[in-house]
């Protein structure tokens, strides 16, 4: 009884330091982003330019760091991961045009892979509430109603179908009883399809709203076909 009462009041103690430094080091972010003037600048930059949902303007600001231009891109998708919704396919796109589809797409995969981490870890140590401010309330409860329909299988789904919010899936994935392993695989497998084939489209595209356009369209496609042989696969099976 006494062991079982140590691991309890051992665990507890893990989970508050755990919290304490992942809180530490979100206000040490959110202080720098007030008080120094560059990195203001940089982050409202960053954001303006996820507005503009012009992925030749991601392009650019990737490129103009020159030879750190890979880290650049790798820690905007993560910034995009951690401040949901922000639109993750323009810099897959941008790093497809930038560095060619190939090397785009592992640089996009691995980032995305990294932030689906952090969003995962983030919800796991500091609960719904936290979840829900950095999201929304309503975007979190749709998810979990998917979760609650698919079951095992949820995360792998939402991986493949890009009308799912990468990142809100990642947040609402920690708040589950689900294993870190189990969601990294899950998240692994699903988004590789989308990011060999944003990252495809994304090499072709030579800007403008048309040909952007036009390879959504062939996303969602692709997406809505598999989800139609999936639920094909599962009606045929109930009837059986």
């Amino acid at each position: 009884m006494n062991i079982e009462k140590h691991e309890t009041v051992s665990k507890k103690r893990k989970n508050i330091i755990k919290k304490a430094v992942l809180l530490t080091v979100l206000l040490i972010c959110i202080i720098c982003y007030i008080a120094v003037p560059s990195i203001h600048n940089t982050i409202n930059r960053v954001f303006e330019m996820f507005k503009s949902g012009d992925f030749m303007v991601v392009k650019d600001f990737v490129k103009s760091y020159g030879p750190y231009a890979a880290v650049i891109s790798f820690l905007l998708m993560i910034l995009q991961s951690i401040a949901a919704p922000l639109p993750s396919f323009l810099i897959t796109f941008a790093n497809a045009n930038l560095f060619g589809w190939v090397k785009g797409a592992i640089l996009s995969w691995t980032s995305a892979m990294v932030g689906a981490t952090l969003c995962f870890y983030i919800a796991r140590i500091l609960g719904r509430d936290a979840v829900e401010k950095l999201t929304s309330k309503r975007g979190l409860e749709q998810i979990d109603e998917f979760f609650q329909r698919h079951g095992r299988m949820s995360i792998l789904i939402a991986r493949l179908l890009p009308f799912i919010s990468f990142d809100i899936v990642s947040y609402a994935a920690g708040l589950t009883s689900i294993s870190f392993l189990e969601f990294i695989v899950a998240t692994g497998l699903g988004q590789l399809p989308a990011t060999i084939i944003y990252s495809y489209v994304g090499g072709m595209l030579t800007g403008g709203a048309k040909l952007l356009v036009t390879g959504l369209f062939i996303l969602f496609g692709v997406s809505g076909i598999i989800f139609l042989i999936r639920q094909v696969y599962i009606e045929k099976n109930k009837e059986k």
